[in-house]
């Protein structure tokens, strides 16, 4: 049976507060652990009070203590050197844990001996004694840990593996944590969610917890962590700061320059945008040619044969030879338009693209073809606006029925935890604009055309996740999409029903949402894809 060793580098907490941290690990329901404790030189007398104290009481605390200061990494690993079980959870000095967080652990490496780490969700424990912000977090989402060290507390990994990748690393204070588990994770066979909060972060004015300037190099430091992470593991990229705190751009370079294929399904409909009337199409054909900054490219318009000549003289003149033209003269079918303007690409990649969008930041096409080129990849999606600003697209979010995360927020918001301004993976991205490799796109099928309308694009991702590829959300693609100018928005109830039929158990369990979330709509989605 697996046994735990819970580890602490201890530097001068309150003696309330490293009572408080010691007594919960007293009440774990899991009585098989052991906690290793490393007082880095103290400069106050109650620590050692009180970590002798609860040695005398229960020798499964096992106390060692520094004769000089050397930081958290030294007293980590210190605390390492003295632990004997398989599995080693980490716990800071002033923070405390549910009575069942072992417990809960210990039943999932039971059931899977091929679990390697294990992580939890998390809250904040306020100066008042309540608990609050809790943060629901994913399932394993590699994209995202680069962007952001979301997985934090509580962290259970298998001792072997944290000795194989040589334990805390000197000069990574503050993010040595982020450190490790971007080794750990390389070599990990599996990684589990638990999606209950089974950790309590204390504000301190000390801690990031509570102050997020207290530790300004932990950033610099985290920064470095996932560069050398991207150099280990092969990923084509520079390491940025990104939009707050502890939040990084991982700016992939692209491979080659690999023919890209522009497939826009239109029936050349004008519209006034901005109190300007336009040809969606053209313009957004223009703005590609205009704004973009990525060279190789083809146009596949599939157009309804009713299109205006003039419609096709124009953008005859912008494309010249980079436009194959593809006539449709069927009833409407968006998914048809799509598969057949994919049979007649003669690109690696696929841009789905409306007809009704316009491109704001130059290097979306750069962006999204780099995501796509990692191998684990099928596709990517962009971060879309409304003409006013506000957010339409941040990725699918599936509980129950099809949703738009974050619908119609301000374009800046950070969302929760950051959601917001990370690379992730997410269940699905809408086909406004997405990025997808040819071969994939072929491997599943194209888009269903019994899904005419709606929700094709919902069958599409899910059932390029049930092949095995990943599906990305950027936030530094950026595009406005002018929604519903093209067709009246409507929803038939059978292609819903239809979805449900094709989708329930994975339109009900969204491994990039939250099992918490699931009776707070409001605090993610406001609308459903309906």
């Amino acid at each position: 049976m697996p046994t735990f060793s819970i580890v602490t580098p201890v530097y001068d907490p309150p003696a309330e507060v490293l009572r408080a941290c010691l007594d919960s690990v007293l009440a774990q329901t899991d009585s098989d652990w052991e906690h290793c404790l490393v007082d880095d030189a103290s400069p106050s007398p109650h620590v050692a009070r009180v970590l002798a104290e609860y040695a005398a009481r229960d020798a499964r605390f096992r106390v060692a203590k520094r004769s000089v200061n050397g930081g958290i990494v030294a007293a980590s690993n210190d605390a390492l050197a003295i632990a004997a079980g398989d599995f080693v959870a980490f716990l800071d000095h002033d923070d405390v844990l549910e009575p069942n967080a072992l417990a809960a652990v210990r039943a999932v490496v039971d059931n899977d001996p091929t679990v390697d780490y294990v992580y939890s969700d998390e809250d904040n424990l306020s100066p008042a004694g309540e608990y609050i912000t809790p943060f629901f977090k994913p399932d394993w989402s590699p994209e995202r840990f680069r962007s952001q060290m979301y997985t934090c507390h509580l962290s259970v990994m298998r001792r072997s593996i944290v000795d194989e990748v040589g334990r805390f690393r000197t000069g990574f204070d503050g993010a040595q944590d982020y450190d490790l588990v971007l080794r750990v994770t390389e070599r990990a066979r599996r990684v589990h969610h638990l999606p209950f909060v089974l950790y309590h972060w204390r504000m301190l004015p000390t801690s990031v917890a509570g102050n997020a300037e207290a530790k300004p190099w932990a950033y610099e430091a985290g920064r470095r962590a996932v560069q050398e992470h991207c150099d280990r593991t092969g990923i084509p990229a520079t390491v940025e700061h990104g939009a707050v705190n502890g939040v990084y751009r991982v700016k992939r370079r692209v491979t080659g320059e690999p023919l890209v294929s522009v497939v826009i399904p239109t029936r050349g409909t004008r519209a006034r945008v901005w109190g300007v009337e336009r040809c969606l199409v053209v313009d957004a054909v223009r703005s590609v040619l205009e704004r973009s900054t990525y060279p190789n490219l083809e146009f596949v318009i599939v157009a309804d044969t009713a299109m205006a000549p003039t419609v096709v003289d124009r953008l005859r003149t912008l494309l010249g030879e980079r436009l194959t033209l593809v006539w449709y003269d069927r009833v409407f079918n968006f998914s048809e338009k799509v598969n057949l303007g994919a049979a007649h690409a003669r690109g690696e990649f696929l841009l789905l693209l409306n007809d009704d969008v316009e491109v704001e930041s130059p290097d979306f096409l750069e962006t999204m073809l780099s995501l796509c080129q990692d191998p684990g990849v099928g596709m990517v999606g962009a971060k879309l606006l409304f003409a006013d600003g506000r957010l339409q697209h941040a990725g699918h979010f599936y509980n129950g029925d099809p949703f738009h995360a974050f619908f119609r927020y301000h374009r800046s918001e950070l969302g929760p935890s950051g959601l917001l301004v990370v690379q992730r993976e997410v269940s699905g991205v809408t086909a406004a604009c997405a990025m997808v490799r040819s071969c994939v796109f072929d491997e599943v099928g194209g888009l269903t055309p019994i899904l005419p309308n709606n929700f094709n694009d919902v069958d599409f991702s899910l059932k390029i996740r049930r092949a095995g590829h990943r599906i990305l959300w950027t936030p530094y693609a950026v595009l406005f999409h002018f929604e519903s100018m093209t067709r009246a928005p409507a929803v038939l109830d059978e292609e819903h029903d239809l979805l449900k039929a094709r989708w329930l158990h994975q339109l009900s369990n969204d491994p990039y949402g939250n099992p918490n979330l699931q009776p707070k709509l409001d605090s993610w989605i406001e609308k459903p894809l309906r």
